[in-house]
C-alpha cells in the first residue's frame, strides 16, 4: 500500500466509528518523519481508544502493524506511527490545545469525502 492509501484506510476506519473531524494532511514536503498525518476527534476517552483500535484492526487486515502507539493509559491522544502515516486522535480540548493543523499549515490538506 502506498503512504495515502495508508492514510486514506485509516480515516475510513475513524469514520465508521464516527471520529469528527477528519483530516489528512500531506507532510511529506515540510518533514521526514512521515508522508501524511491523520488526524481526528473523540468524544470522550472510550471512543478515542475504540478510534484507534478501529484503526488498528483495519490496517492490520492490511498486514500493516503500527511501529510504535502511544496515549491509550490517558486516552486524550493517541499516537499510532505506520512509518510513513502518523494517526492522531484527540479528545477536543487536547487536539485544541496542540493545534496541529495550525503547526502543520503548510502542508496539503487531502480531502477525505466524508461528511461533518
Amino acid at each position: 500500500m502506498s503512504s495515502l492509501e495508508i492514510a486514506r484506510a485509516a480515516a475510513s476506519a475513524l469514520d465508521s466509528k464516527l471520529g469528527r473531524d477528519i483530516k489528512i494532511i500531506k507532510i511529506a514536503d515540510l518533514t521526514v518523519i512521515a508522508d501524511y498525518f491523520v488526524i481526528a476527534t473523540g468524544t470522550s476517552n472510550t471512543q478515542v481508544k475504540a478510534l484507534a483500535s478501529e484503526v488498528e484492526h483495519k490496517l492490520e487486515e492490511q498486514g500493516l502493524r503500527p511501529l510504535r502507539s502511544e496515549g491509550a493509559e490517558s486516552a486524550l491522544w493517541m499516537l499510532l506511527d505506520y512509518g510513513s502515516v502518523v494517526v492522531h486522535v484527540f479528545r477536543p480540548e487536547t487536539r485544541e490545545f496542540y493545534s496541529l493543523e495550525r503547526l502543520w499549515a503548510d502542508g496539503e490538506e487531502i480531502e477525505t469525502g466524508f461528511e461533518e
